[in-house]
């Protein structure tokens, strides 16, 4: 079967190719991809090529295929695997596969025929081997592209521990009705991580986010309101924190003096970490979520407090396979939605630019439909461009009716009406 696909050749070498997928083998599954989320992961792949731990160092002569937040629809099952994966079913992937041989390997960093900027996929028995190909019951593909970032999102709030005193026992998880904290926290990842909370089991009885962006800030306040939060008994404080004099201080004030217990940092940026050391509570977990690409990146740490309060840190950079199936299922159930985390649409004729150019888009998650022709464009431009396009005109109604959002409905016409690749 032919597919089309953006391959990795090197630094900042992407190219759009078509090219034969070979026969499956008897351990394989033949794959569509329906659609990809583009990660800022992928933008470092790209533009540190070989130099990347995931990327194969051979990537020159044998190119790899980009994307790992992807959700498709199984064609074809290897005798193999007939009695668990049927022709049909839709399907993500776990893409860290922690190989013992090869614990770095993943789809969308380090195979030739699998990877989520591509139309066919053959999916490798290693996948199916160590559990990590995921049905996905909900209906839009998106949602099934998002359940990656979203068990990052998860993986981060399972990693957080807290201790007992006089004891060496580390209860892993947030603290249940204690403060929580998320810094710089209405990004995408942020957004899902505030729908997280919201929607969880375990939740804290106060929850702050902060950034000092204000628009960036009211749109979180409409989708996540005080009102909602209050509902599922959280007491939700939007603060920016750009706009006051003494960040530190009123965090803490919000919280009588007493700080955070868990404090989630969402960016990459030095002031900020402090600031999240500076407002632990007793036995607080600052978790940096956040990936720099500076090697060397660093930030000072109260080790006064690490010793005589217990304030601890934890680093996630991503969730495991279990945090992928609760992501899967609280979206198929529909206890979470994470599209508040989508901001622009594009099909696969714009993943070579969107990706080389990820960290100057503004916005936040960039979504791709792998079979269609699309220029990337942003959700809240689709009206201007109505002109041109009948289509856009469709799409600005059906969003502008879900609150801005992407939807099914919307994804159901683009899918129906965009042009085929």
């Amino acid at each position: 079967m032919m597919t089309k696909a953006v391959r990795l050749y090197g630094k900042n070498d992407l190219r759009l190719e078509e090219f034969e997928l070979p026969k499956i083998k008897d351990d394989e599954i033949l794959a569509q991809i329906v659609s990809d989320s583009i990660c800022m992961s992928s933008y470092k792949a790209a533009i540190q090529g070989a130099d990347h731990k995931r990327v194969p160092n051979d990537v020159s002569e044998n190119p790899i295929i980009l994307g790992h937040e992807f959700c498709g629809v199984i064609l074809e099952v290897g005798s193999k695997w007939k009695d668990k994966f049927q022709p049909g079913m839709k399907f993500s992937i776990q893409p860290a596969l922690n190989l013992k041989d090869n614990p770095f390997a993943a789809p969308g960093y380090s195979y030739s025929y699998i990877g989520g900027s591509s139309t066919h996929i053959i999916i490798p028995n290693e996948v199916m081997e160590q559990g990590c190909l995921l049905e996905y019951k909900g209906d839009a593909f998106f949602h099934g592209s998002l359940s990656e970032p979203m068990s990052c999102v998860i993986g981060a709030f399972h990693a957080n521990y807290h201790t007992e005193s006089g004891s060496y026992v580390h209860n892993m998880g947030i603290k249940e009705g204690g403060n929580m904290a998320i810094l710089a926290g209405v990004g995408p990842m942020g957004l899902g991580a505030i729908d997280y909370v919201l929607h969880t089991d375990r939740r804290p009885s106060r929850l702050v986010v902060t950034d000092i962006d204000e628009e960036r800030l009211a749109r979180a306040a409409t989708l996540y309101t005080i009102e909602e939060a209050k509902k599922n008994g959280i007491e939700l404080i939007y603060l920016n924190t750009g706009s006051v004099s003494d960040p530190v201080k009123s965090l803490m004030d919000l919280t009588d003096g007493k700080g955070y217990d868990d404090v989630f940092v969402y960016v990459p940026v030095k002031s900020v970490v402090e600031q999240g050391d500076k407002i632990l509570a007793k036995d607080g977990c600052l978790n940096f979520f956040a990936g720099p690409t500076d090697p060397a990146f660093t930030a000072e740490l109260n080790f006064y407090n690490v010793h005589y309060s217990s304030t601890h840190i934890v680093g996630t950079s991503g969730g495991n396979t279990d945090d992928m199936i609760e992501s899967l299922d609280m979206m198929a159930n529909g206890k979470i939605n994470p599209a508040a985390m989508i901001t622009h649409i594009g099909g696969l004729d714009s993943v070579v630019d969107t990706t080389l150019n990820l960290p100057n888009i503004p916005g936040g998650k960039k979504l791709v439909y792998t079979n269609i022709s699309m220029e990337l464009t942003a959700i809240s431009d689709f009206a201007k461009k109505a002109d041109e396009n009948p289509m856009f005109a469709e799409l600005a109604k059906i969003v502008e009716k879900n609150n801005g959002l992407w939807s099914l409905e919307a994804e159901n016409y683009l899918l129906e009406n965009a042009e085929k690749i």
